[in-house]
Order: C-alpha cells, then structure tokens, then sequence
C-alpha cells in the first residue's frame, strides 16, 4: 500500500503532491516574526492558510500568541487539539452554528469571536444563556474598513453595536476587528501603505470613540501579509492576523516581491507529450485554484494552461530544454488558500528528503 514515510526522497512521491520547502518555509517565520515582533503587536496567524495543529504549534514556538481561523468547524479542530485562545475571524450566524459555538465555548473559554449586527449578537447571547455557562464569552465588533463584505460601518453604527452589546449579559466587549482585504494584493507599494493608513485611521478612530464612550477596547486586530508591516507602524493596533506569509503564492509574491519565498509548490508529472513544445501534466483544477490565476511552472521558462479537472498543460519556446514523458515538474498556487483545502497532506522536505508529513487537518472545515 502506497505510504510515503519520514527519510523517503521526494522522487518516491506520487503526484500531484503538495511538497514544502523548509528551509524557505522557516525563513519565512524568521522574516516576519523579526520584522513585527519588535513593534510590540501580537502576532495571531490566520490558520485558514495552513489548516494545521502541527504548523500552529510551530508558529506558537516562533512566538505567535494565540490563533485565528475562519469558522466554527475549524475552531472545533484546533481547541480539540489543545489551543484555547482562538479567534474566529467570520461572522457566526444560523442556530446549527451558534449551537457549536456554545458548546465548544463550554470547554474553551478564552474562544473570542466577531459580531457585526444586533440580529447575531442577540442569537448568540440567547444560546450562551440556555446552555447555563456563567460567564459571558469574549467579543470584538467586526468594523467595516472598505472591503464592503462584512462588518458594522465606522462611527455611530458601530457605538450603536456596542451599546447592544452591554445590554447583553453574555456578551464581553473586548476589542475591534478590521481586515482591508481588498487591498493585500496591490502591486504598488506606495499604494497599498497610503490606502493601508488610511483604513487603519478608520479602525484606530472608532476604537478611541468606543474609549470615550467608556467601552473597554483592549484589542484591536487586522492585517494580513500584504499590508501587517504597515498596519503595525499605526498607534492603537495591538494585533496582527498575517497568514499567507508561511507559503506564499504567485498573488502574494506580485504584491510583496521577494520578502517571502514560494516554500510551497505543487509536484505534478508530465504524462503526455502534444507536440514538439508542449506537454500535458497531471495536476487540474482538483489540484490547483484558478480565482487568482494560473498557478505557474516554478521554472519561469514554461507556461502553464489549466486542461480541465485533472490535467494542465506547459509550453515553451523554442530552446528551453524539452520536457518529457515522466519528467516531473513544481508548481507555485496562484491562492494558496484554496489550494491547500484541496489536499490531505504536506510533504516537508529539505533539500529533497522528507523530514515531516503533516495532515491538513482542517480540510473541507468551511461551515
């Protein structure tokens, strides 16, 4: 029975398999943990990227405190394995959802979540008070930055919440959450810090309005890894959420440039030849996403065209060096994201022997 083991090389491998570089992978931690950790925020990982225990457990020794992730389902996973202090980053709406909440927070207590509307809080409030536990769970109002997908609208939307939220007995008001994902993957620089500023002025203004009025608000998180180092230079932001940064993806790397490394590729065999410059390889679309483009050849010289569920293509010019019939070649995810949700596990390698095989853990846990 096929099993790939600790020691094995990589050309043992069966493809598509999703292989990691770690001498890349850890000199991604290295850069992003001495680039932040000196500007005092807490860093809080986003394991939406990496559905992981074992690389939360790594990123928690580099000096992560506390986690983030999506979703419930994903939440249930990673407190079963031993994280208490875990921030579920989506709003928690329908009662099968807030019923998983509440019986996992009657476990783990320091479980924060988000709220943007009284509709969700006042559902949440109302399981907490059925279910009997005597302490009200930790909440951050989800404030709207300008990505317009969740979040209550800055100012007096926002007071309103909070307001809404002391009048409930389960509710804890502790901080503010603000994600500018609409501006990760700008390509200018200069852009993406001046439009960065100016949604952190939006989240640090109506966290000190929140103070005013009297409200207690001792966090407030946001960033992601195209806009954390700027979000950390902003007075009032205590917490950073970066995610991609561990592998990285050709979205991220057009908008950073090269102060994160590719450390996760694809590995796919070439398994037909369809002329003279091109062949057809075995990873598809149940392999690689394509909602931030085509995945690219790790070797730049050959150009990769999706073929459908299973296969994809690559092609060449005249002069690189022909590709063929079981040559195996590296992909780069275009979205690292979804790319991984479509995998069962990571192939630690350095240089080409696999030193860790790690289960993604948190696979299809979307609800």
């Amino acid at each position: 029975m096929y099993s790939p083991s600790v020691g094995d090389r990589l050309e043992s491998l069966d493809t598509p398999s999703m292989i990691v570089d770690l001498d890349l992978m850890e000199g991604n931690i290295t850069q992003l943990f001495n680039t932040l950790q000196p500007t005092n925020c807490n860093i809080r990982p986003h394991l939406k990227t990496t559905k992981s225990v074992i690389l939360a457990r790594k990123l928690e020794a580099a000096g992560a405190k506390g986690c983030c992730v999506a979703k419930v389902s994903e939440a249930e996973i990673v407190a079963a394995a031993g994280f208490d202090d875990i921030l579920i980053t989506c709003e928690i709406i329908g009662k099968p959802k807030v019923k998983r909440l509440v019986e996992m927070f009657q476990t783990h207590r320091n479980i924060r979540i988000v709220v943007d509307c009284e509709t969700g809080a006042a559902a949440i409030n109302d399981e907490l008070a059925q279910s009997g536990v005597s302490e009200p769970i930790s909440v951050l109002i989800d404030l709207d930055v300008g990505l317009g997908r969740t979040g209550a609208a800055a100012g007096n939307p926002a007071l309103t919440l909070a307001k809404y939220l002391a009048t409930l007995p389960y509710m804890r008001l502790i901080g503010i959450q603000g994600y500018e994902g609409h501006l990760q993957h700008l390509h200018d620089r200069h852009d993406r810090k001046d439009r960065c500023l100016q949604s952190m002025k939006t989240l640090v203004d109506t966290a000190e309005m929140l103070r005013k009025e009297n409200f207690n608000i001792e966090v407030v998180t946001t960033g992601g890894t195209g806009t954390a180092e700027f979000c950390a230079t902003v007075p009032g932001v205590t917490e950073l959420q970066p995610g991609s940064f561990i592998f990285m993806d050709t979205d991220y790397r057009n908008a950073v440039g090269p102060f994160y490394s590719n450390s996760l590729t694809l590995l796919s065999t070439v398994i037909s030849k369809q002329g003279d410059r091109r062949v057809t390889i075995d990873a598809g679309l149940k392999s690689l996403t394509t909602d931030s483009g085509l995945a690219e050849c790790k070797d730049p010289r050959y150009k990769h065209q999706n073929m459908g569920d299973e296969h994809g293509s690559l092609s060449w010019e005249d002069g690189v060096p022909n590709l063929e019939i079981g040559d195996r070649v590296e992909m780069i995810p275009s979205h690292i994201d979804p790319t991984i949700n479509l995998h069962d596990f990571y192939y630690a390698h350095r240089k080409g022997i696999i030193e860790e095989i790690w289960s993604v853990d948190t696979r299809g846990k979307v609800q």
